[in-house]
C-alpha cells in the first residue's frame, strides 16, 4: 500500500474514530466523577456551600482562606485519605461545638498527618469543621507555599495568629512535639518527645477546650535514621532527617500505610495563662500523657501496617 492509498484509508476512518474517542474520554470522565464521588461523600459539595457561607456572613476570613481553593485541594486529598492511607477514624462524636483546640502526636517530616485529620473533620464529622493548622515560620517565607497554605486555611504559627482564630470560634491543631517529633528517629516511634507550653497558655486565655488526637501511622511512613541539626541550621529549615528511602525509585511518596485517628474527649483546664512554667506544666503533662494512652491503646489494636 502506497502513502497516498493509506492516507485516504485513515482520512476515511477518522470522521468515525472521533465520534468513539469522545464517547470513550466521556465514558471515562463519568467513571472518574462517579469514582470521586465516593471519595468525598455525596453531601460533599453542601458542606463547600455551608463553608463559603460561613465566611461570607463574617466578611471574610483574615488570614485569606479561599473555599474555592479548599475545595479543590480537598478533592485531590480526598485520595490520600480514603485510597491510599484508608484512614480510620474513631471518636468524631468527642468534638465539641464552637472553639476547640486539637493537640495530637506528630511525625513523617512533612505535615501529611495534619492534611489526614483536616480531611477527617471536613469529610467525616457531623457538622463538617475547618481545620486550621499552625505552620512553622520558616514556612511563610516560601514562595507560592505560603500563598497555598493561606489559601487552604493554614496560618503561621504565631501567639497572635493563633488567638484570633479561636477568638473566630474556630478549629485549631496543635503539635506540641514540634520539630522534635519531626526530626525523632524511627527507633523511637510513638514514643512522645517533650511538649511546649505555648498551647495549654493559649486555651487558659481564650477558655478553649483541648481534644487529644492519637493518630497511628504516620510515625513510620517515612523510616528516618535520625536528623542533620548541622545542614538544617545551614539551610535554615527546622529539622533535615535523614530518609534512605528518598533515594530509592518512588520512595518520595510515603508509605502507604493504614492510618487511624482517635479523637479523645474534651479536656478543659482552668486557671491563669500567666503562671510560671511549673503550673503550666503539670497541666501539659496531663494532656501529653492522654495522647500517649490513647497512642498506646491504638497500637494494641493494630494488628498489621498495612490493613
Amino acid at each position: 500500500m502506497d502513502r497516498h492509498t493509506a492516507l485516504a484509508k485513515v482520512t476515511d476512518l477518522a470522521p468515525r474514530a472521533f465520534p468513539f474517542a469522545l464517547r470513550l474520554w466521556d465514558a471515562a470522565r463519568r467513571s472518574l466523577d462517579r469514582v470521586t464521588a465516593e471519595w468525598l461523600g455525596e453531601d460533599f459539595e453542601e458542606r463547600v456551600e455551608r463553608l463559603r457561607l460561613r465566611y461570607v456572613r463574617t466578611g471574610g476570613d483574615p488570614f485569606g482562606l479561599d473555599p474555592t481553593t479548599a475545595r479543590k485541594a480537598m478533592k485531590l486529598l480526598s485520595f490520600f485519605h480514603r485510597v491510599y492511607f484508608r484512614t480510620e477514624c474513631h471518636g468524631l462524636q468527642n468534638l465539641p461545638p464552637g472553639r476547640m483546640l486539637l493537640v495530637a502526636n506528630h511525625a513523617g517530616q512533612v505535615p501529611i498527618d495534619a492534611a489526614i485529620i483536616g480531611c477527617a473533620l471536613f469529610l467525616d464529622a457531623t457538622p463538617e469543621r475547618v481545620v486550621r493548622a499552625m505552620v512553622e515560620r520558616w514556612a511563610g517565607t516560601l514562595p507560592f507555599v505560603s500563598t497555598f497554605f493561606s489559601r487552604v486555611g493554614q496560618v503561621v504559627g504565631l501567639p497572635e495568629n493563633a488567638r484570633r482564630l479561636l477568638e473566630r470560634d474556630e478549629v485549631l491543631l496543635a503539635f506540641p512535639e514540634g520539630v522534635r517529633g519531626i526530626s525523632k528517629p524511627i527507633t523511637r516511634r510513638y514514643q512522645l518527645e517533650e511538649f511546649g507550653t505555648g498551647f495549654m497558655r493559649l486555651a487558659l486565655e481564650t477558655s478553649s477546650p483541648i481534644v487529644p488526637v492519637a493518630v497511628i501511622g504516620s510515625e513510620e511512613q517515612y523510616v528516618s535514621l535520625g536528623n542533620l541539626t548541622g545542614l538544617a541550621r545551614v539551610l535554615g529549615i527546622p529539622a533535615f532527617p535523614l530518609l534512605p528511602q528518598l533515594l530509592i525509585p518512588g520512595g518520595q511518596l510515603p508509605l502507604p500505610l493504614k492510618y487511624r485517628l482517635y479523637f479523645g474527649e474534651p479536656l478543659r483546664f482552668s486557671g491563669n495563662p500567666n503562671d510560671d512554667d511549673r503550673a503550666i506544666s503539670d497541666k501539659v503533662w496531663t494532656v501529653r500523657q492522654t495522647i500517649q494512652n490513647m497512642v498506646n491503646q491504638g497500637l494494641n489494636a493494630r494488628r498489621h501496617l498495612f490493613y
